[in-house]
């Protein structure tokens, strides 16, 4: 379960150049999971997930997309910049 989106500016520059989000997900979560559930609430095409834990004990997945400027795309849906 996503439970919100990752906003630093490393993750923004990220999103700019890399076409790449990232999430605080459930610990409990797989790639597979994220992956589909990122396509079905935000309707774009995932190309791969990476998953890490952060200091703090949460689960961060970096969500990287087929289609160019997806990421900012959607972070302008979002709200996010």
């Amino acid at each position: 379960m996503i439970q919100h989106p990752y906003v630093t500016e490393k993750a923004t520059l990220m999103a700019e150049k890399n076409n790449v989000l990232q999430f605080i997900v459930d610990v409990n979560d797989t790639k597979g999971k994220v992956k589909k559930e990122i396509e079905a609430l935000y309707n774009v095409k995932v190309a791969r997930v990476n998953m890490m834990l952060t200091s703090k004990g949460k689960k961060k997945a970096i969500v990287a997309f087929e289609e160019p400027n997806a990421a900012t795309g959607l972070a302008s849906r979002l709200g996010l910049f």
